[in-house]
Parts: structure tokens; C-alpha cells; sequence
């Protein structure tokens, strides 16, 4: 239904102004965002295909909605017919500030007062990409996060992790604690065997310096595991 056919307080310009961001929903967010829609396709039907986008870099099921855009590219929004590169550059650029606003909070505060903003953090920045990547957030005795940093790149199936570099760059951000990361392109979080044995090399290396290893967060499309939640620390 075009939005001029909607009743004043149903509009979702009208309806934010009038009852506040939460009042609306996210097809309704998103069409303020969008503007306006094209011919035989209103701003609200565009902005519902947009939610239900999945990512060229991974089409499991469920991986849509705003977790999914969250990760989606300009190339991605290609397949959106009426967004031009007007609208996917301001729509990407809106995600870019989303991921750097979540960062920069993660930064002024204790990265453990919520563990679910940290599985969420490690999601929107390991959980889209095509290869499996091993990363690393530094902390310091605060748990607040000093850096993060993608240490190793592998295959779709497995990725080679030398201890040696991890100590020395927790030695180089003076870190007095880490929690390791990785991602599973396949989509599963359960841990492999291999996972297990990493996870606990590491722990017994860095412990030789003093760096304690808090947890090992397993990331996939829409999902988040914690080995330390698990029992696997």
C-alpha cells in the first residue's frame, strides 16, 4: 500500500515523530530510510525485500532480517530492483556507522558486562566472510577492549594458528587478557576436536606472560557459541 493511502499516525515519518523510534518496526525504519519506492513497488514492500535479503556471501536460511543486512555489501542491494547508488550508498554507509558506533561503545566500557554484546561484535565483523579467519580481542586489566585483530586466514575447513604470534601481539598491546575468535564459514558453531586442542594451547601458552585467555567465541551467520560458556575453559 503506497504511504499516502495510510491513515496521518500510521506513516512511519509521522508515527516516529509522534511515538519514538521503538514505536515503529524495522520494515518501517527501513522505509523512512528508503524514502520512497518506484513504480508498482511502495517504499514499504521495498524496504520488506531488503529484510529478507540474503548475502551473496552466504545463503543459509534464517540469515536474513537485520542481522543479515547488517552484512550485506553495495553488491548485495544490486539485487533490489528500485535501489539505485544513491540509496545503496546510504544504506551501506548507515551499516558502516552501526558496526563503528557498536566498536567504539565496546571500547568505553567493560567488554564483559555483556557477553552478548561481545558474541555480537565478533558477528558482525567474522560472521560474513566467505573463508574462516582466527582473530583475537586484546583487553586490558579492565576487560576493556584494547584491539581486535584478524591474526589468520584459512580455508573453508581449517586455518593454521601459530601461538607464537598471538603472545607476541598481546605482549605488543600490553594485554592482561584475550578472548579468541573464530568463524565457521559451514555455518556450525559446535566445536571440532581441533578447536578444543587450539583453545587450550593457547590458554597454557599465554599464561607463561600472565595474559589470561577469558573465552573462545565460535561465530557463524545468526549464531554465536562460547567454549567458556560450554565448559571447554
Amino acid at each position: 500500500m503506497p504511504l499516502k493511502d495510510l491513515p496521518p499516525d500510521a506513516r512511519p515519518r509521522e508515527k516516529l515523530l509522534a511515538r519514538g523510534p521503538g514505536a515503529l518496526s524495522d520494515v518501517e525504519l527501513l522505509a523512512i530510510l528508503l524514502r520512497t519506492g518506484i513504480q508498482g513497488k511502495g517504499v514499504l514492500q521495498m524496504a520488506q525485500e531488503l529484510l529478507q535479503l540474503k548475502t551473496s556471501s552466504n545463503e543459509h536460511d534464517g540469515f536474513d532480517g537485520i542481522a543479515g543486512l547488517l552484512h550485506a555489501t553495495s553488491d548485495d542491494l544490486k539485487r533490489i530492483k528500485g535501489l539505485g547508488p544513491a540509496k545503496r550508498a546510504e544504506i551501506v554507509a548507515v551499516l558502516e556507522l552501526s558496526r563503528r558506533a557498536l566498536a567504539q561503545q565496546l571500547k568505553e566500557r567493560t567488554v564483559f558486562a555483556t557477553p552478548d554484546a561481545v558474541k555480537h561484535y565478533l558477528q558482525l565483523h567474522l560472521a560474513a566472510k566467505p573463508h574462516e579467519v582466527f582473530a583475537v580481542l586484546f583487553l586490558d586489566v579492565q576487560n576493556r577492549l584494547l584491539a581486535m585483530e584478524e591474526l589468520f586466514r584459512g580455508t573453508l575447513t581449517q586455518t593454521s594458528v601459530y601461538p607464537r604470534e598471538v603472545v607476541l601481539r598481546a605482549l605488543h598491546h600490553q594485554a592482561a587478557a584475550v578472548v579468541l575468535a573464530h568463524n565457521h564459514p559451514s555455518g556450525t558453531v559446535q566445536p571440532s576436536r581441533a578447536d578444543e586442542v587450539l583453545t587450550q594451547t593457547l590458554k597454557t601458552t599465554l599464561a607463561l606472560i600472565d595474559v589470561r585467555v577469558l573465552d573462545h567465541v565460535i561465530v557463524a551467520p545468526g549464531e554465536a557459541l562460547s567454549m567458556a560458556e560450554r565448559g571447554f575453559l
